[in-house]
């Protein structure tokens, strides 16, 4: 495995290389890849933003095409379906599940079905199961296309902060063909292995991401039903040797209840599924992350289906009997320019 940093990545401007339709053409001859952008969701929209701030040439689509507008003001080109990006070098995908990745790339007028054109490189950044990813990239081969999962770590504010994290697989020379492109996206890139082996690096990333908020969930209420303060905990537990990034970032939610979503329950559960089902699959007993998502299918079931998953803590409360008020307390999320 290979981690690879942005500096390491720009580094390799000049080396690498970009199929056109069939012809090599030096990276460095086009300097700027035109570049397609499909998916201008929470996320996408941030991450098609960072490609035109760095001066790239991005064409975008989206299904709801007013949500895709506001980029134009930034200098994107809006099509209107996603086979108007076929003649693009790369061309990035972020959908919300696996039927919204075929539908926008082999289902009618998707960005592998123009009969004169496809692109260089697709680099997918949803989060789908490994049999659609499987599909998909024999799908692109078809065209001559290569394919990378390329599935993202993050929020639009860890993506402001410049934080987010890419775990990528695929072709190794393909790789390091859009390495710089995904460089840009945030602070660190790694290279995880061939075919869709990203795929379960995400959601793998994603069940341990469910599981720690439960767990910090049940112990921040403890601690607040034994008569402790959930900022007192949260700030002594942030600067203890158990303290994280995550646990820091999550805090201000937790203390002062704004669920204003970054990432809901109903997509929390399909990761769940997802991971559940590998653990299936590759015989791997999983009993906590298990029992967890019966509390994120419990959570839904009560209405919490809009939130920001963090909203756990609310269960969590009323399960325990007690009832939990916002206490207004400006916490650092370790995400702010300083931090």
């Amino acid at each position: 495995m290979a981690r690879v940093r942005p500096a390491e990545l720009q580094s390799r401007l000049g080396q690498a290389v970009f199929q056109d339709r069939g012809t090599e053409m030096p990276y460095a001859a086009q300097q700027h890849p035109r570049i397609g952008w499909i998916g201008t969701g929470r996320m996408g929209f941030q991450l098609a933003a960072r490609l035109l701030d760095a001066g790239h040439d991005v064409a975008v689509y989206n299904r709801t095409r007013a949500k895709a507008e506001p980029l134009a003001e930034r200098g994107a080109a809006v099509v209107d379906q996603p086979a108007g990006l076929a003649d693009r070098d790369v061309v990035f995908t972020m959908v919300s599940a696996s039927p919204d990745l075929e539908a926008v790339t082999t289902g009618p007028g998707g960005v592998l079905t123009s009969p004169d054109a496809a692109p260089g490189v697709l680099v997918d950044s949803s989060t789908v199961s490994t049999q659609t990813s499987a599909l998909i990239r024999k799908a692109a081969a078809k065209r001559g296309t290569d394919f990378l999962a390329a599935p993202v770590s993050g929020n639009p504010k860890v993506i402001a902060a410049g934080k987010l994290t890419v775990a990528v697989s695929g072709s190794r020379e393909a790789f390091d063909q859009v390495g710089p492109l995904l460089a840009l996206l945030g602070r660190g890139v790694t290279y995880v292995g061939e075919d869709e082996v990203a795929r379960l690096v995400k959601i793998a990333h994603n069940v341990f991401l469910g599981v720690v908020t439960q767990s910090l969930a049940e112990i921040t209420i403890l601690a607040e039903k034994g008569g402790v303060s959930r900022a007192a905990f949260l700030e002594f537990l942030n600067d203890s040797v158990m303290g994280s990034a995550y646990s820091r970032y999550k805090s201000p939610a937790l203390v002062n209840l704004d669920f204003t979503p970054t990432f809901t329950m109903p997509l929390l559960r399909k990761d769940f599924d997802l991971g559940l089902s590998a653990a299936r699959e590759l015989e791997v007993p999983m009993p906590l992350a298990a029992a967890t998502a019966q509390l994120v299918a419990g959570a839904i079931g009560a209405g919490h289906v809009e939130e920001d998953f963090a909203a756990l803590i609310l269960e969590q409360a009323r399960n325990s009997g007690i009832t939990l008020e916002a206490q207004n307390i400006a916490m650092d999320d370790g995400l702010s320019p300083h931090a």
